[in-house]
């Protein structure tokens, strides 16, 4: 859940080094909520692979199915001479069979979801509840006296959050202190750690990474980012972006263990208001979809459109006006989402939502 922060503490230093500082902000929110999605209800989705990927995955449920056959014959055997002699080598015997049997009926389950993929399973309505929630963040800043910049951030929260924008239930926080990122800047680029905390570059629902590289090459910037944890072939994703005329060109991809995922998205500045955007993305295992769309922003009413080729698209609409805002958003499923806010003054904001499913809330947020 992303949160407004608004420094208000500033502690300056020497020791060593040009400068540093330490950034103290803090967070706050409240409200009321009913028929939220619960995160920790969905199993999200499996998509079933196609072309090369599928003749793979075919080939290895084939195999574990004939792994499986094989281990359910031994286990029949050990159980017909455990039945005839009911010594204690017949029962280590069986007991093994039983452990051979078990774990080749996994494999081969495991097989069979990667050939035919797997149905998202729904997210379960919350029903009608109050969230609260408060936290601190501690940012922490310096530079070297060779130029090198660098930085690392403290989080602590607690409470019960609300993912306002997906009109989920995050449910409650730890209530613990995490570490954030630490980064070092300079004319090299930015080198970035953060255990577990880095998005992949190509979506966000792939694992995340723990270190990232960030530079410039002339007009190009790029970034790089690694997944210690990954195995050889998820363990890598990249950014790369190029900007002139009033266009601009991102390419994005990722390692994954079905082949590489990549996107190549532009956006073209009509004029001051009206822009319009087309990428094509290529997942590994599946079929590559074009999307087209535009937006536009006049006198406070933004109005975006997007189409794709796999018969999905969306409309978003908005007004803002004097610290106000209306959003409203719909989609080929016919779903759609409402919501609105205001600005109350000194750091707090109210805001309330509801959708199609009748999922809805309500509250107040404040930044300190």
């Amino acid at each position: 859940m992303k949160k407004l922060l608004i420094a208000t503490t500033a502690l300056v230093a020497t020791a060593g080094m040009a400068s540093a500082d330490i950034t103290i902000s803090g967070h706050a929110a409240a409200g009321i909520y009913s028929g939220l999605d619960s995160k920790a209800a969905s199993n999200g989705t499996i998509a079933a692979p196609t072309g090369a990927a599928l003749t793979t995955a075919t080939a290895t449920a084939v195999t574990a199915a004939a792994t499986e056959a094989t281990a359910l014959t031994a286990l029949n055997t050990a159980a017909s001479n455990y039945a005839s002699a009911r010594t204690d080598a017949n029962r280590v015997l069986l007991a093994a069979a039983q452990t051979a049997y078990d774990t080749a009926f996994a494999a081969s389950a495991a097989a069979d979801t990667a050939r035919d993929g797997k149905a998202a399973v729904a997210m379960t309505p919350s029903g009608d509840g109050i969230y609260s929630n408060a936290g601190v963040d501690f940012t922490m800043t310096g530079a070297t006296d060779n130029g090198i910049s660098f930085s690392a951030s403290v989080n602590i929260d607690a409470g019960t959050e609300i993912d306002a924008g997906d009109f989920e239930l995050d449910g409650a926080d730890g209530g613990t202190a995490g570490l954030g990122s630490v980064s070092m800047s300079g004319t090299f680029g930015t080198l970035t750690f953060d255990d577990g905390g880095i998005e992949n570059l190509y979506s966000d629902g792939l694992s995340n990474a723990d270190v990232s590289y960030s530079t410039t090459v002339g007009a190009v910037s790029l970034t790089v980012a690694h997944d210690t944890a990954a195995a050889s072939t998820g363990a890598n994703s990249l950014s790369a972006g190029y900007t002139a005329s009033g266009m601009a060109f991102t390419l994005t991809a990722s390692e994954a263990a079905a082949g590489t995922s990549a996107s190549l998205a532009v956006s073209y500045a009509l004029n001051d208001s009206v822009t319009i955007t087309a990428d094509t993305d290529q997942a590994a295992g599946a079929e590559s979809v074009q999307t087209i769309g535009a937006s536009t922003t006049l006198n406070g009413v933004s109005v975006s459109v997007e189409s794709a080729n796999n018969s999905t698209w969306d409309v978003d609409l908005g007004y803002t006006a004097g610290g106000f805002a209306l959003t409203y958003g719909t989609d080929e499923t016919d779903g759609w989402t409402a919501g609105a806010s205001a600005s109350l003054g000194g750091g707090a904001t109210f805001a309330a939502g509801v959708d199609s499913n009748d999922s809805t809330y309500a509250g107040v947020s404040f930044a300190f």
